[in-house]
């Protein structure tokens, strides 16, 4: 039985792609720039917002003053507009509850900037985890393991007994790297190709399937 399990926020915990995806619209749109469709944000996403910003501009217009004034504007508008739609995902709180009952801490590790991972996170769950990080000024981003790491050491659990729950091959490579072992999850805003061929040790078709690998129920590995 795994003593930690830490997820990633957009994606595995809450859907938040059409509030991530109508703010970046809307910051578009203001400065002339052409709009997506909200499926193209599945893949813009999950790197942090820098990356969202140059990932949705055309590509020739990807200058440092264009990333900077759309995420200015960005920020402003996801600030008041990022609960409109965003929820976690079915099966999600009965995740939480069944680990909270079971005694296993939980965290959460997120490229979006910590002041917003902190209040989505603290609306929608209360204070259910033990840590929450999201991304700090001057501070690595996944998929580098300082996050999921400092969150280990604050616990003083290690990354034998973590395992690390997300949707991306961000969050299967930041597993990778900080030494525990990961979980896809298939609900989320990628593929499961892109979580195995990134490393998922386990595969989650739904919330609860996390209970079971944590508990150490039914499990098949991937690798």
């Amino acid at each position: 039985m795994y003593k930690l399990v830490i997820f990633d926020l957009d994606g595995t915990l809450v859907d938040s792609l059409e509030d991530l995806g109508n703010a970046c619209n809307s910051a578009l749109e203001k400065f002339g720039f052409p709009i997506h469709e909200m499926e193209k944000y599945r893949y813009f996403v999950g790197n942090g917002v820098p990356m969202l910003i140059s990932r949705a501009l055309p590509e020739n217009e990807r200058t440092e003053e264009n990333i900077s004034r759309v995420k200015a504007e960005f920020d402003s508008i996801y600030g008041n507009a990022y609960n409109v739609c965003t929820r976690p995902y079915d099966g999600i709180d009965e995740l939480v509850r069944r680990l909270e009952a079971e005694g296993i801490a939980m965290a959460v590790a997120s490229n979006k900037p910590h002041n917003f991972t902190r209040t989505i996170v603290s609306e929608m769950f209360g204070d259910v985890f033990s840590a929450v990080s999201g991304k700090k000024d001057g501070a690595p981003k996944k998929p580098d393991p300082h996050i999921a790491l400092s969150i280990m050491e604050s616990l003083g659990v290690s990354p034998c007994e973590t395992l690390f729950a997300g949707d991306s091959s961000v969050d299967m490579q930041t597993a990778k790297n900080a030494g525990c072992d990961s979980v896809g999850c298939l609900w989320g805003f990628r593929t499961r190709e892109e979580l195995e061929e990134n490393g998922a040790v386990y595969i989650a078709g739904s919330p609860l399937d996390i209970f079971d690998f944590a508990v150490g129920n039914d499990i098949v590995r991937v690798k």
